[in-house]
């Protein structure tokens, strides 16, 4: 995946804190979501996390349990 596609990102120049919260919980990452909802490069970017399996954070406007949902349901139905 080309990298280039961060450049476009909403999230660029914005404390990358706001994508890293404290817990789970899904009130604390509203945030980043709202930011992640107006992305360009939405796709891209939670397609990255999937394809490196990252555990933290908020990629592409999910939580990295919503992330592990989506490869069960790809799993399911590949």
């Amino acid at each position: 995946m080309n990298p280039t596609w961060r450049k476009r990102s909403a999230c660029t120049g914005i404390d990358s804190d706001v994508f890293y919260p404290s817990s789970e919980d899904d009130a604390d990452a509203e945030e980043a979501k709202a930011i992640c909802a107006v992305c360009p490069v939405q796709t891209m970017c939670l397609e990255h996390a999937l394809s490196l399996r990252e555990r933290e954070g908020i990629w592409g406007g999910t939580t990295e349990r919503e992330r592990r949902r989506i490869l069960r349901q790809r799993r399911k139905t590949a």
